[in-house]
């Protein structure tokens, strides 16, 4: 496969570099700022880059950071499978809520990948007296999970999360919640779930040697026919307010609120019973020598910058180990440059690449290891510790108890935000209520 290259692209009319000279020659920060722990036979890479992976996230102009990512390499235990995601809260308690998705998830997938592995090698054995060959019991995936048994895992897992966020809500928290765009690499092997309006897109060449995007995800949107069946089934209104007429939002039946501008995701529960779903899409693709790598990013990125135009950043950057931090910081100049006055939104972004050619070198990779080792040396083998750092912020237990940052969302003027009005709540709000789209009441 073919290495980065410079490309060009259309700012203003005018053709330009998409990395300015030198800009980043110097720039030696993402290695610097590398932060990974060991977990159950995984690293976990939360700030950085790693051997295949360049990740970068910048909290915008509306408060707090919402948006959280995460990469889980050798996951499950299996030194050729990697897990990666970014998640884009909203809502008074969005970023604690993105945090533990991004805490809790990959724990939930693993788990059930394991039994689903389980499961198969079960039935393989079972089964291999009558079937002609194991490719034949798993539709040609011979990493030992069938497509349907790898659907089930993300269905199963992203439910249970969202379970275990409905028994741990508070007033605050009823009224937040966060998308998911997850990859599961394994082999020539990619399993995407996607939930809500993040992206994951696939770069390859094509016959003449260009760069092609390959959206991998929907945006998952109210305005989507199948989603507004479905809403207006449960009650729940789909419309966009005179203010933003492109912006499609799901409101309930006698307020207008929340006004949320996504058909699903974790959390909301204010609206769970009026069309918002939990459950992903899940999408498989057979990777081919042709495909060059993935671009996850929350839609502080994807607002502003086509899918032509993200490939070719990163492309276009000067060392893969910071593809991220360049696509990062080039969405913030395009908001201050297409929507002058608004408040730039939060942006994150995972480069996964797919060649045969490391982002960092083994040296340097061993050199970072030895240095997260010591900067996590204290944390708990078993679980994640909480922490103030707005980077590698967890949340155990409960989540978010109180609103103790401030949360500047609905302030400003600010471009389509997640949620456009708060329903009012009592105080008094029973932990029972909050529980009733999952007990049927």
């Amino acid at each position: 496969m073919g290495g980065c290259c410079s490309h060009d692209a259309t700012v203003r009319g005018k053709v330009k570099s998409e990395v300015d000279s030198g800009e980043y020659e110097h720039d030696h920060s993402s290695h610097s700022t590398h932060v990974t722990y060991e977990h159950d036979g995984s690293r976990v890479i939360s700030k950085g880059s790693s051997i295949f992976v360049s990740m970068d996230c910048k909290q915008g102009k509306k408060g707090v950071n919402q948006d959280a990512l995460t990469v889980w390499e050798d996951f499950t235990g299996e030194k050729d499978m990697i897990f990666c995601g970014v998640f884009d809260g909203h809502g008074p308690l969005g970023h604690k809520v993105s945090r533990y998705i991004r805490d809790k998830l990959p724990l939930k997938l693993s788990e059930a990948i394991k039994m689903a592995q389980q499961n198969a090698c079960r039935f393989y054995d079972a089964n291999e007296s009558e079937s002609g060959s194991y490719d034949d019991i798993y539709d040609g995936n011979n990493q030992g999970m069938s497509l349907a048994a790898w659907e089930g895992c993300f269905l199963k897992s992203f439910d249970e999360i969202d379970q275990n966020l409905a028994q741990q809500i508070n007033t605050d928290s009823y009224c937040s919640g966060s998308t998911a765009v997850t990859v599961i690499k394994q082999g020539d092997q990619l399993i995407v779930g996607n939930l809500g309006d993040s992206r994951a897109i696939l770069c390859t060449r094509g016959d003449r040697n260009q760069l092609i995007p390959v959206q991998l995800t929907v945006d998952l949107k109210p305005d989507i026919p199948s989603e507004t069946s479905r809403i207006i089934s449960r009650e729940g209104r789909v419309f966009a307010s005179e203010e933003e007429p492109n912006v499609y939002r799901i409101w309930m039946p006698d307020e207008d609120c929340p006004g949320l501008a996504m058909s699903r995701g974790f959390g909301d529960f204010c609206i769970k019973d009026y069309g918002l779903i939990s459950t992903p899409d899940v999408f498989y693709r057979k990777l081919t020598n042709q495909d060059e790598f993935v671009v996850l990013a929350t839609d502080g990125v994807w607002d502003v910058l086509t899918n032509s135009e993200v490939i070719n950043i990163v492309a276009s950057a000067p060392r893969k180990s910071i593809a991220a931090k360049v696509l990062v910081k080039r969405a913030v100049r395009a908001w201050r440059y297409k929507y002058p006055g608004f408040m730039v939104d939060d942006c994150a972004a995972i480069c996964l690449f797919l060649d045969e050619q490391p982002v960092l070198s083994q040296s340097q990779s061993k050199s970072n290891r030895i240095i997260s080792h010591e900067i996590h040396r204290n944390r708990s083998k078993h679980r994640l510790k909480s922490t103030r750092n707005e980077e590698t912020e967890t949340v155990d237990g409960k989540v978010g108890l109180e609103l103790d940052e401030e949360w500047k969302a609905l302030e400003g003027f600010v471009r389509s935000n997640s949620i456009s009005k708060l329903p009012w709540i009592s105080k008094n709000m029973s932990e029972g209520q909050a529980l009733k789209y999952y007990k049927g009441g």
